[in-house]
């Protein structure tokens, strides 16, 4: 039988997504219509100017967020599945739990407009980050292999949080005052953009972390990651009090988050290049590893000219076949990595190790002929 590389590099038997992502994805699909007329029932004006606006951004910032993903890209139908929670479900619940709140608690205790002072900073970042989180979460106990280090968490976490950001910033855009309109998006579209993926990175970092540790040792590192999430999206809400000065200095904690978050991606990408280093020599005597592809797989930089060279000198075909080679060897090295660290048995090893040897033999004799 042909090999199916989409299927090997998933490890899954089939490419085909499997049941619980289409099941995901349709009960977002529902719950993004239902959040939606929840969002915009009672005096929304222009909706459809705002649900342009709300997506304006979208295709910078998903570029941005996939061109961190390159040297171990995600499997698709997990990225559209975690976006797909955070524009359906996390709002839906985010929606019904932020109303209750204020309609049953801080309205009647404050008023109205301390009320909704209090969603905004005290309810609303800790609802917001749950629902977000809790596809994370779900990653964590269902697919706990996709997660190999913090890269993946930020990955999985912006995914969920730009999902939520846009359908929560249609309903900003379609009640903006009269006037307003362009501020409101200059102010969520340009200058915060960030501010959810910011946040849940953060709970996707601390589950990435914990899918690394023992069983035992799981609960911490999720913990923080969403105290982190909450305490980041609470400062920012509640910047407001302090007019500018405030929200200047929580732009400031922000960006000192999103400087922190590029030092953590850094520092991963580094040690994954070291484990593709550590753990492929031993596959040499295959014919399956040569000094030179370890050479080549080094950096995004040596991999790209790579492909690009092999894409000019023998076509489409071979440069693909790279492309899976590369992906398939940093898969097998961040096995090693996780057998190493007793998370993965024997044979579930093996099981996953020579199907990714199989398509780097055959990969490789495709772009090398």
């Amino acid at each position: 039988m042909p090999l199916d590389p989409r299927a090997i590099l998933a490890g899954r038997p089939t490419a085909r997504p499997s049941v619980g992502v289409v099941v995901t994805v349709a009960v977002s699909s529902v719950c993004l219509l239902v959040a939606l007329a929840l969002l915009l029932r009672g005096g929304a004006t222009g909706v459809a100017t705002a649900v342009v606006l709300a997506l304006a951004p979208l295709p910078l910032l998903l570029a941005g967020i996939l061109a961190l993903d390159r040297l171990e890209p995600e499997p698709p139908d997990a990225l559209v599945a975690a976006f797909g929670w955070g524009a359906g479900v996390a709002v839906l619940l985010a929606t019904v739990v932020n109303t209750a709140g204020l309609d049953l608690v801080w309205r009647p205790m404050l008023g109205a407009e301390l009320g909704l002072y209090a969603t905004a900073s005290l309810t609303a970042p800790v609802v917001e980050e749950l629902a977000k989180g809790a596809v994370l979460v779900g990653l964590l106990w269902f697919r706990r292999h996709e997660l190999n280090g913090p890269t993946d968490g930020i990955i999985y976490g912006s995914m969920v949080a730009l999902g939520f950001a846009t359908v929560e910033n249609i309903s900003y855009y379609a009640f903006a005052p009269e006037g307003t309109l362009a501020w409101t998006f200059v102010l969520r579209g340009i200058v915060s953009p960030l501010l959810h993926p910011l946040c849940t990175a953060l709970i996707g970092v601390g589950v990435a972390t914990a899918a690394l540790r023992p069983r035992g040792r799981r609960v911490l590192p999720v913990v923080a990651g969403f105290a982190g999430a909450v305490a980041l999206h609470a400062v920012w809400n509640a910047s407001t009090a302090a007019g500018l000065v405030g929200v200047g200095l929580a732009y400031l904690l922000g960006v000192g988050v999103l400087v922190g978050l590029g030092v953590v991606l850094h520092r991963d990408r580094r040690r994954i290049v070291g484990l593709v280093q550590q753990h492929l020599p031993q596959y040499a005597a295959l014919g399956v590893v040569e000094p030179g592809d370890l050479r080549m797989l080094s950096s995004l930089r040596t991999r790209r000219l790579a492909r690009e060279r092999v894409r000019s000198t023998r076509g489409h075909g071979p440069a693909r076949a790279l492309a899976d080679y590369q992906q398939a060897a940093t898969e097998l090295a961040m096995l090693h990595r996780r057998y190493g660290l007793g998370l993965v048995l024997d044979d579930e090893f093996v099981a996953r190790r020579d199907p990714l040897l199989l398509l780097m033999g055959h990969a490789r004799a495709v772009f090398v002929r």
